[in-house]
């Protein structure tokens, strides 16, 4: 296969990300099959794909409220413990949020200098002074921080 051939790399994250928002919907359709209120479940499946070939911080949100509205659903799968990431803005004077793991991309905020962020997963993206990786923030606002200005308190997050 020619390399001008295979899907890009943010491609295969976004269907693996589309799959596994289905697969949510599909897990939670046998407990919603019993709620007596008319919905619409392609939906769920039709909005979590994402629009482009980058990965999108509100699909991966809608897959992250999937997979918890699944597990609210069916209490007798066990539940994994929550592994939480945290980092510290070292940007000054603030870090711009944006909307896909891209300098280019729409700015959607910006976290001052200093301040203690959540961190959901990581990527490889555009590269920032020599720094390709990025971090979804779970601060209000999903949305993606240049990890070359964004100091880890701990554990490395894990790949999206």
């Amino acid at each position: 296969m020619s390399p001008l051939s295979r899907p890009s790399r943010f491609r295969r994250i976004g269907l693996c990300v589309a799959t596994g928002a289905l697969a949510a919907v599909t897990a939670a359709a046998p407990a919603l099959a019993a709620d007596p209120s008319p919905t619409d479940h392609r939906d769920h499946a039709a909005t979590a794909a994402p629009a482009s070939d980058e990965l999108s911080a509100s699909a991966l949100q809608r897959e992250h409220e999937a997979r918890q509205d699944a597990q609210a659903q069916n209490q007798a799968m066990p539940q994994a413990p929550k592994r939480t990431y945290k980092g510290r803005v070292i940007a000054k004077p603030n870090l711009l949020l944006r909307d896909r793991p891209t300098r280019s991309s729409k700015v959607v905020g910006s976290v001052k200098y200093g301040t203690v962020v959540n961190i959901f997963c990581k990527t490889t993206g555009d590269d920032v002074n020599g720094n390709n990786r990025w971090y979804l923030l779970t601060d209000g606002t999903w949305a993606w921080g240049s990890a070359r200005y964004i100091e880890n308190i701990g554990a490395a997050p894990r790949y999206c």
